[in-house]
């Protein structure tokens, strides 16, 4: 599952996590299973999961054991909007030119 398309509009890094982050979002995610997920060294992650943080698009839950990350319920496409694994133009461009 792919975030909200209003969410897409960010460095590929960061839509990266977002989309491994939906993808589990009952689950959440923890910064190691993020890297396993992501193409991408975990320092990349970790200023990715910064701004994203700091933009409240994700949510860090501190359990006992471990932390868990997981995307903002806004994040989180609704099932019934049908689906979002299209590629809007933008993306297409973005990944003819390598960006």
């Amino acid at each position: 599952m792919r975030a909200r398309r209003e969410f897409r509009n960010r460095r590929d890094i960061e839509v990266a996590v977002l989309d491994a982050l939906v993808d589990r979002h009952d689950e959440g995610m923890t910064v190691f299973e993020l890297r396993a997920a992501v193409d991408a060294d975990i320092d990349t992650i970790e200023d990715a999961l910064s701004v994203l943080k700091s933009e409240g698009l994700i949510v860090v839950e501190e359990a006992p054991q471990r932390v868990l990350i997981h995307p903002d319920e806004r994040v989180v496409p609704d099932p019934s909007e049908g689906p979002t694994n299209e590629a809007t133009l933008l993306d297409r461009l973005r990944k003819r030119l390598g960006l």
